[in-house]
């Protein structure tokens, strides 16, 4: 019965990305500009080896992929950092608009698998938005020399999905608590901009907080596995976010039913 609920929800929220104009338009933009600058590094790349090999300076072993990996994603995660909170900023706040939040809330099914199911929704469509981005990856990497190191490719994808995730589940508790979202968008996007410059507050922080807010930064551990540092823990805190934003969802949702009731 959970998993039934789940996947209706799931397959309503996805659904209703591909009937929203502007899904559309985020959908162009981000094909537009990650298109654009992956070509943009990878003909730079290319240009800069050239050069190092005309010039007798190229280094014997050239890791060209994760070179071209690292600062992809250092752009891709810059967009993604723009355009997830307007993905997320409708998942709730749009429930509260059209007064349907009310039935959401007082409906047999729990508020954890409404969240679970609205949080694959979302996640599912950001995955049709990097498909293109995939396809690219497949038709330059095929034909790298020597052939790239695969583990560091798939791990690096793991964590861009999972951060991916954890920044959409936080953006769905902001989502849960107005009905603007515009609100919701701009709440979240200060949120993940605190989570982005976290580490250099740290830096710049004294102990116990300098080692409180380094174990919690997000993008710190994020960046280690996009260069191929596989560390349990920072799969864990990516979790840990990931879970965070569902509970408080869900904590959100019980609290809207408790005032209505």
């Amino acid at each position: 019965m959970i998993l039934t609920n789940l996947i209706a929800i799931f397959r309503k929220e996805f659904q209703s990305y591909f009937t929203s104009p502007f899904a559309y338009i985020i959908a162009a933009v981000f094909w537009l500009l990650s298109g654009f600058f992956f070509g943009a590094i990878l003909d730079q790349l290319l240009q800069t080896l050239s050069f190092l090999e005309q010039s007798g300076q190229l280094p014997q072993s050239v890791d060209v992929p994760s070179q071209f990996l690292e600062e992809f994603f250092g752009v891709l995660t810059s967009l993604l950092l723009v355009l997830l909170p307007a993905l997320s900023m409708g998942l709730y706040s749009e429930e509260r608009k059209r007064g349907t939040l009310e039935l959401l809330a007082t409906s047999p099914v729990t508020n954890w698998v409404v969240a679970v199911g609205k949080l694959l929704g979302v996640v599912a469509f950001f995955l049709v938005l990097m498909i293109p981005i995939w396809i690219y990856e497949i038709i330059v990497f095929s034909n790298a020399s020597p052939p790239v190191n695969l583990q560091v490719i798939l791990l690096a994808h793991a964590s861009l999905i999972l951060i991916a995730t954890a920044i959409l589940s936080l953006g769905m508790f902001i989502s849960s608590l107005t009905d603007s979202g515009i609100l919701a968008y701009i709440l979240t996007f200060v949120l993940v901009l605190f989570l982005w410059i976290m580490d250099a507050i740290a830096n710049n922080t004294k102990e116990p907080f300098s080692t409180i807010l380094s174990h919690l930064s997000l993008f710190d551990r994020y960046t280690d596995l996009v260069k191929g540092v596989l560390d349990i823990s920072s799969l864990v805190l990516l979790a840990s976010y990931i879970f965070l934003g569902i509970f408080l969802t869900a904590q959100s949702i019980e609290a809207f039913r408790f005032q209505r009731s």
